[in-house]
C-alpha cells in the first residue's frame, strides 16, 4: 500500500536527518483535480474539484525551543532552518518552506500561537509544477499536523481558510479557496460541489463505470505567483466593480448569463468584459455539469468540459499551446467523454474522462501528437478520487 511505503520513506528520512524518529507522527494531505469550474472560485462562483489519492506526506515532531526545521525529500534534501520569531512573508531565502511557514503565521494571526517549534520531513507524489495543487496539499498537511501536535480547535474547513490566507497574504498568490478546500474536505469517490461565495457544498458521487479519470501533464513548469494569474483576478475585480453599478451582486458568480448579457456594457474595457464573460458562463457550465452528472448524463458532462476549455482558451487566455494541444488531440480520440485544462493554466495538466477500452489509444495518439508538436513528452496519470487529510497509523 502506497501510504505505508511513503510513511516509511518519511520516517527513514526523519531518522537520517534528525537522529531518530522517537515520538514522530506521520500525516497525509491530498492533491486535487478540478473537473469543471475554472477561475470561478475567486469570482464567487461554483467549482467541482475532487481530492486525489496522491498527495504530500510528512513526518513531524514538536521541539522544546522555537526553531522549525524542514526537509523535503523531493527537492535537494537539504535542511531549511528557521524560527517562530522569523515568520517573514515571501522570504526569498526560505524557498518552498514559505508554504508551511505561512500556515504557522496564519495560525498565529488567529491567536493560535505555537510556544515551541517542530521538525518536519516531507515527501510527495504529486508531479511538481503540474497544477494538481502541491502547494495547497502542503498547506493543508502543515495545518493538519499543527492542529494535531498543538491541540488547536479548528475544523478541516478552517484549515482550508488558513491555507488560503497563507497563500494569499504570506506567499503573494491571490488564489481562491478551491484548492485548499478540496484537499481539506476530500471524500473518497466523491467530487465537491462548492459554492465559493458562502462555502456551502455538497458531495456528489462520481460513478465512472467503465471509465477512468486521466490527468495528462504538459511537463511545462508553471508558477502561479507569476503576474499573469494575479492580472486575471484584477481584471475580474474591476469588471465586477463596474457591474455593481447596475446590478446588486457581490461577485460575478451571482450573475445569470441573461443578466450578464443585459448589463455587460457597463464593463468599459473590452478585455475585462471578455474575462468576466468567462467567469459567468463557466459558473453556469459548472451548475449544468453537476446536474448532468446527477442525471447520469456523462455525455453532456463531457461536452461541458470541452466547452470549458474553449472558454479558458478564447476568453480567459490561460491555456497556451501545450494545454491546447493536449485537449484538442484528446477530442479527436474515440472513447474520450471530455477533456479540458485543469488548474490555473499556463502549463500544468488536462483532465480527461476516457472509456477503459480507449485508454491505450488515447495515450498513444495524444502522446505522439504532443511530442511531434511541442518537442518533448507529456506524462499520463490514471488517478483515483480519495479522502482528505489524515494521520497515517
Amino acid at each position: 500500500m502506497i501510504d505505508q511505503e511513503m510513511k516509511q520513506a518519511v520516517l527513514d528520512g526523519f531518522a537520517k536527518e534528525f537522529g531518530d524518529n522517537e515520538g514522530v507522527k506521520c500525516y497525509f494531505a491530498p492533491g486535487r483535480v478540478n473537473l469543471i469550474g475554472e477561475h470561478t472560485d475567486y469570482n464567487g462562483g461554483h467549482v467541482f474539484p475532487c481530492a486525489l489519492t496522491i498527495g504530500t506526506y510528512a513526518a513531524a515532531r514538536k521541539r522544546t525551543d522555537r526553531v522549525m526545521r524542514f526537509v523535503s525529500l523531493n527537492f535537494d534534501g537539504s535542511r531549511r532552518e528557521t524560527s517562530l520569531d522569523d515568520l517573514v512573508p515571501n522570504d526569498p531565502k526560505a524557498g518552498w518552506t514559505n508554504y508551511p511557514k505561512g500556515v504557522v503565521w496564519a495560525f498565529e494571526k488567529r491567536g493560535m500561537k505555537l510556544e515551541t517549534g517542530f521538525d518536519m520531513v516531507i515527501i510527495g507524489n504529486i508531479p511538481n509544477g503540474s497544477g494538481l495543487s502541491s502547494s495547497a496539499s502542503l498547506e493543508v498537511l502543515t495545518g493538519f499536523a499543527v492542529r494535531d501536535m498543538y491541540g488547536f480547535d479548528v475544523t478541516n474547513q478552517d484549515l482550508a481558510l488558513i491555507g488560503q490566507d497563507a497563500e494569499n497574504n504570506f506567499n503573494g498568490c491571490n488564489c481562491g479557496i478551491m484548492d485548499q478546500f478540496a484537499s481539506a474536505m476530500g471524500k473518497k469517490d466523491n467530487a465537491i460541489f462548492l459554492d465559493t461565495a458562502d462555502l456551502s457544498f455538497d458531495y456528489a458521487p462520481i460513478h465512472l463505470d467503465g471509465m477512468k479519470i486521466v490527468v495528462t501533464n504538459t511537463n511545462k513548469k508553471h508558477k502561479l505567483t507569476d503576474s499573469q494569474y494575479n492580472a486575471r483576478r484584477s481584471a475580474c475585480e474591476h469588471a465586477l466593480s463596474q457591474m455593481q453599478t447596475v446590478c446588486d451582486i457581490k461577485g460575478l458568480g451571482d450573475l445569470s448569463i441573461e443578466e450578464f448579457e443585459a448589463h455587460k456594457d457597463a464593463i468599459t474595457d473590452d478585455d475585462e468584459r471578455v474575462k468576466a464573460r468567462h467567469a459567468v458562463y463557466e459558473n453556469q457550465r459548472t451548475l449544468d455539469a453537476v446536474a448532468a452528472l446527477k442525471a447520469g448524463d456523462l455525455e453532456k458532462f463531457g461536452q461541458l468540459m470541452n466547452a470549458s476549455h474553449v472558454s479558458l482558451r478564447d476568453d480567459y487566455d490561460v491555456t497556451g499551446i501545450e494545454l491546447d494541444t493536449l485537449a484538442e488531440e484528446a477530442w479527436k480520440v474515440d472513447g474520450v467523454i471530455g477533456s479540458r485544462m485543469t488548474g490555473g493554466g499556463f502549463g500544468g495538466c488536462t483532465v480527461s474522462i476516457v472509456k477503459d477500452e480507449a485508454i491505450d489509444d488515447f495515450k498513444e495518439k495524444v502522446g505522439k501528437a504532443y511530442k511531434d508538436k511541442i518537442g518533448y513528452d507529456c506524462t499520463f496519470y490514471i488517478v483515483s478520487i480519495g479522502d482528505g487529510p489524515r494521520v497515517i497509523e
